[in-house]
């Protein structure tokens, strides 16, 4: 005899806990822990079964992608290598020589993050603080922390400044290690799912990739790290044997790590293969020896330094590096452009979500870095004259990229502004039909609530035109990049462009101005919502979207990128699941938000023994309007058929026009089967008129409330759902 059915619960962004997941006052944890923990309503008390007689029980994962401060800092700071990692997950489907090219340049462009974010660090240690403000007395003046080295020869400042620079590479060494480590215990078997859906979140290790991938990355840094002290050196005038030989050395640890990163085949197998894993470590070993001959021979090499302004070759390096971005960004495009063509149902827009969350990414960390570079500037410089502090400004191109910066997020909100205004009458129009189709005879004092609800829907809609800001700040950003290489001629922004068009120096400056302090806000911004989006729901309504779309992707692009929790979460619901099942439960399975998308990659996961005791209800599900749109290698229709007949299409999806994230699967226009229609696929999606009315019923002083993308497991209509599909499963184990 069958026993009764389970109802799991997955919360999704908002995070809220078992309480208000099961909507019950009383739970306790039956397995799992703090961070990923399965709750049931506490025995003895009354209610503690859901609609349908089912047995409630919530999936709480909430801290998976955060948990502490110090680690919630840690992922807003990584925010950059987060977005490269996500880049290479929005390919175009496919695996041939296309697909390749795709991955490897979004390896290329994570390796050339890791290698800007050395050459920035070194800047600040080596530019700004050893050459420049230990070489100026003023500069020294008042701060015993740097005099103490002030004095000393050149070559020993750089050696020991290094320091900064190498503890930098091993703070996000520890991370992305202690990072990994944390769902190291959670894997679960292949399945029969084909290779490019939504099954390869949590069905392989990732580690052994991670681990790769993070000695290759530290091999680069420490060779960037090396390459920038011997450029100075080189470009001091001081090309000695020794010198020439480390400098090329370092090229070929460089060359090394470029083809490492594009050799596929031996990255990506999850098995241990000894030869790769000990090469490595030899690499690794051998850079970290390199970098000692390298601090040996700057800081002991008798040549003398030249006499200028900023470290030698510094400023070449950085405007090289903006340009591998650029070209990266460039290559990146091309070649999805070029794949785009094998995306389901024709080529769409939405293909070049890599090159255009690449140039995000790429733009974002090209933005911080030169905000870090100029605040340390004018830390350094506060009390020196406007000549010498325009003397001894850092690079230029740094300057280019907050200015570039600024034009790009004036340009995205312009194009927001603009978008919505077009937009508006036909966002209202919809809006309006829908309200006449949901309350078709309103009284006449539901009129100021039908304008409300009208803003609501029209606001909804805004999400389908978000695609050209994102696209505005993304083709900006690559402009930026490729503009900041005008440093090198020594141009100021200003007084180019107030050569060239009728805009003012005045003004340029002006912009920069509010460009540094911009991303300032941002860097600000990104802290407090950290700190705050895993602490209140509502915050995190907001902020959490992003966060856990990102990392709810294995790190297969950026080693140092923050850990993706669908490594623990899927598993740990695999193995949940297995056992309800095994234990005579069928399992009726509830996802709100992102719960529905974990749910999906949990379902393609599970064996088709257990599946045939499994059902679905999704509600505020993004499946298909955010990741068929952004993920189209992961989710299409074809993966999501395959997700119905795996249980059989025992699935129901729910979905508002007031919510501006999640929606319908498979059509906006169906609700419920339709008659003489013979796909399944026709009675998953059901819409619910939101809100329920524009009235306030008799026993109320207000209208029901706007649920929107808010979960609504009260909702009686709910409750239908899950009784129906209950009922669906008790007539399966009856009928087996």
């Amino acid at each position: 005899m069958a026993r009764e059915v389970v109802e799991l619960r997955v919360h999704g962004v908002s995070g809220a806990g078992a309480e208000q997941v099961l909507d019950r006052p009383n739970v306790r944890q039956v397995a799992g822990d703090r961070s990923g923990g399965f709750y049931r309503p506490r025995p003895g008390y009354p209610d503690t079964t859901g609609a349908g007689g089912v047995l409630l029980e919530a999936y709480r994962w909430r801290d998976l992608p955060s948990g502490t401060a110090v680690r919630t800092l840690s992922l807003v700071f990584l925010l950059p290598f987060m977005l490269c990692n996500m880049a290479i997950w929005m390919r175009p489907p496919g695996e041939g020589r296309s697909g390749a090219t795709v991955k490897a340049l979004c390896r290329l462009l994570a390796l050339a993050l890791t290698a800007l974010y050395v050459v920035v660090v070194a800047g600040v240690a080596f530019d700004l603080i050893a050459w420049k403000c230990m070489g100026s007395p003023r500069c020294l003046a008042g701060r015993s922390w740097l005099s103490w080295l002030g004095q000393r020869p050149v070559g020993l400042r750089l050696a020991v400044l290094a320091l900064v620079p190498a503890a930098a590479v091993a703070l996000v060494w520890r991370l992305g290690a202690w990072a990994g480590s944390t769902f190291a215990t959670f894997h679960t078997p292949a399945t029969e799912s084909g290779a490019h859906q939504l099954t390869a979140v949590g069905q392989w290790d990732a580690a052994p990739l991670v681990a790769r991938l993070r000695a290759i990355h530290v091999a680069a840094a420490f060779a960037t790290l090396d390459g920038v002290l011997l450029t100075a050196r080189w470009a001091g005038g001081a090309a000695s044997t020794t010198v020439v030989v480390l400098v090329t050395l370092t090229l070929v640890v460089l060359a090394v790590c470029i083809a490492l990163v594009c050799a596929h085949p031996l990255l990506d197998p999850t098995a241990p293969d000894p030869a790769v894993e000990r090469f490595l470590r030899w690499l690794r070993t051998a850079v970290c020896l390199l970098t000692a001959a390298v601090l040996l021979v700057v800081a002991v090499d008798p040549a003398p330094w030249p006499h200028q302004v900023g470290l030698p070759g510094y400023e070449e390096t950085v405007a090289f590096l903006f340009a591998v971005l650029t070209v990266l960004l460039i290559l990146l495009g091309a070649a999805v452009l070029a794949a785009r063509r094998t995306v389901p149902g024709g080529p769409r827009l939405r293909a070049l979500g890599a090159p255009v969350i690449g140039a995000v990414a790429a733009g974002l960390a090209v933005a911080f870095s030169s905000e870090l570079v100029y605040r340390v500037a004018d830390f350094l410089d506060r009390n020196a004259p406007t000549a010498e502090r325009l003397a001894s400004s850092p690079p230029l191109a740094y300057k280019w990229a907050i200015f570039g910066f600024c034009l790009a997020v004036t340009a995205a909100a312009m194009v927001a502004a603009v978008t919505a205004l077009a937009s508006r009458p036909a966002r209202r129009r919809a809006a309006r039909d829908i309200l006449a189709r949901d309350y078709p005879d309103p009284p006449d004092q539901a009129a100021d609530r039908l304008r409300q609800v009208e803003k609501v829907i029209a606001r909804a809609r805004f999400t389908e035109r978000l695609t050209p800001l994102v696209l505005t700040y993304a083709l900006l950003a690559g402009l930026g990049l490729a503009t900041s290489t005008i440093g090198l001629l020594r141009l100021y922004p200003g007084n180019l462009i107030d050569r060239w068009t009728p805009i003012p120096a005045g003004l340029v400056n002006f912009g920069i101005g509010v460009g540094s302090y911009l991303i300032a806000a941002v860097v600000v911004g990104l802290i407090v919502g950290g700190l705050f989006a895993y602490r209140t729901a509502e915050f995190r309504r907001y902020v959490g979207v992003l966060w856990d779309l990102g990392t709810f992707w294995p790190r297969t692009a950026h080693p140092f990128a923050p850990p993706c929790y669908a490594e623990r979460a899927v598993p740990e619901l695999t193995r949940r699941i297995t056992y309800l099942t095994g234990q005579g439960h069928p399992v009726l399975l509830a996802g709100h938000s992102h719960g529905s998308v974990l749910l999906a990659a949990t379902v393609l996961q599970l064996p088709p023994q257990v599946c045939e005791r499994v059902a679905l209800l999704t509600y505020g599900s993004p499946l298909c309007r955010l990741y068929a749109r952004w993920f189209p290698a992961y989710v299409h229709r074809s993966v999501l058929e395959e997700l119905g007949r795996r249980i059989d299409w025992r699935w129901i999806n729910l979905w508002r026009d007031t919510d501006s994230i999640g929606g319908w699967v498979f059509s906006a226009h169906r609700n419920g089967p339709r008659p003489g229609v013979a796909d399944p696929a026709a009675a998953v999606d059901r819409r619910l008129r939101d809100p329920c009315d524009v009235v306030a019923p008799p026993h109320d002083t207000v209208p029901p409330p706007v649920v929107g993308h808010w979960p609504g497991e009260s909702d009686p209509r709910f409750g239908e759902a899950v009784g129906e599909l209950a009922d669906r499963l008790r007539t399966g184990a009856a009928g087996r």
